[in-house]
């Protein structure tokens, strides 16, 4: 038997666990929850059968985006034992809460490309903004590109429901050394906002434009960007995603556009508005690899997750046809309801599946070790 004690001086109502190379690096085991002696202490046996010669391990408060930190608020590394040990006693200083603090120096450089970008296929004009890296203008590397929708919800104050903070999870991918992304942040057209989002289904949204509107980001909007930012062009380093009908209209968008789009982010998506999955699909000699991350709360109304599964198995139905090569990732939270904190707390887990190639968490990173501003 192992016995691993913990103090920390940082308490809450939050359950401790330890995580590592034993339990495949999930951070929010129950079988490995501490129990807890007072306010300060912890303490957790494990068999030995259950653990490798060479332990490596963390501790969370139930998530990556609630992991421990030292005393400056840095990441730390990986902590290390050998197994004949019999016994460790560790310090955790503080702990993230949803993946704070963050630090100024990572934050992305943040742009409005137009206050009023013309889009031709609907007569109309929309705001629109570029986050770049934080290192943008001081470097010389291209970057690959995420399309989102609905910017309003996406950083600054967002909206009245809160907002997804893409500017601090950005900066915290980029201490990762995982930020070298751009993303470009598509308002929505407020009282024109269902019709773009809905595809071609005039129950929904009489006069639906979606069509119309997923041409625009990969006709005109897509360019735009290649033109006057240093992207990576190809499709393998062009995503889209969304929350929601943001989410519905990306499936659209990659399936119609797959020699545009490898990748998709899909958070909450309003299935209910194609209920038997009748998304039009285009055929190709050769499927295309299209990465998605799917993400759905369990608060979300009783079909949520339902829908998901169901979205699944079609997925996997459209690749023993050969319409596509999926490669696709479902994430469930059981206590997420259908808000921005959810999605927020979502996003950088998605970044890093989707570009990074890799289902290493982000804490088993070595933090950056120098800032563009010292």
């Amino acid at each position: 038997m192992m016995r691993f004690e913990l103090y920390t001086g940082e308490s809450d109502d939050r359950a401790i666990y330890i995580t590592g190379n034993f339990n495949s690096w999930n951070p929010k085991d129950y079988s490995y929850r501490l129990n807890q002696t007072d306010v300060n202490n912890y303490f957790i046996d494990i068999e030995d059968l259950l653990l490798p010669d060479e332990i490596e391990y963390k501790f969370t408060k139930g998530g990556w985006e609630n992991v421990e930190l030292d005393k400056h608020g840095n990441i730390t590394p990986n902590k290390k034992i050998a197994k004949s040990a019999g016994k460790v006693s560790d310090i955790v200083e503080k702990w993230r809460f949803n993946w704070g603090p963050f630090k100024d120096e990572y934050f992305p450089i943040v742009e409005i490309i137009s206050e009023r970008f013309y889009i031709p296929q609907l007569d109309r004009y929309r705001k629109v903004w570029a986050l770049l890296p934080y290192d943008y203008y001081v470097s010389n590397k291209s970057y690959p590109v995420l399309y989102l929708q609905d910017a309003q919800n996406l950083f600054n104050e967002g909206s009245g429901y809160g907002n997804w903070e893409i500017d601090k999870k950005l900066s915290i991918l980029a201490e990762y050394g995982r930020g070298d992304v751009i993303v470009i942040a598509i308002e929505h057209g407020s009282e024109e906002r269902i019709k773009e989002y809905i595809f071609d289904n005039d129950n929904v949204a009489n006069g639906s434009e979606g069509k119309k509107y997923i041409r625009f980001i990969a006709d005109t909007l897509k360019p735009f960007v290649d033109e006057n930012y240093r992207t990576k062009k190809d499709r393998e380093n062009t995503g889209i995603g969304g929350s929601s009908l943001g989410a519905l209209i990306s499936i659209y968008s990659g399936f119609l556009y797959p020699e545009v789009y490898s990748k998709l982010l899909i958070f909450s998506p309003s299935l209910w508005v194609e209920p038997n999955n009748n998304f039009p699909m285009m055929n190709f000699r050769v499927p295309y690899k299209m990465k998605i991350y799917l993400y759905g709360g369990g608060q979300e109304g009783s079909k949520m997750v339902k829908r998901i599964r169901i979205f699944e198995e079609y997925l996997k139905r459209w690749e023993k046809k050969n319409l596509f090569d999926f490669e696709f990732k479902t994430s469930v939270n059981p206590e997420g309801t259908h808000n921005e904190f959810y999605w927020s707390q979502e996003f950088p887990r998605a970044i890093e599946w989707l570009y990074y190639n890799n289902t290493e968490n982000p804490v088993e990173v070595k933090p950056q070790q120098k800032s563009i501003k010292n």
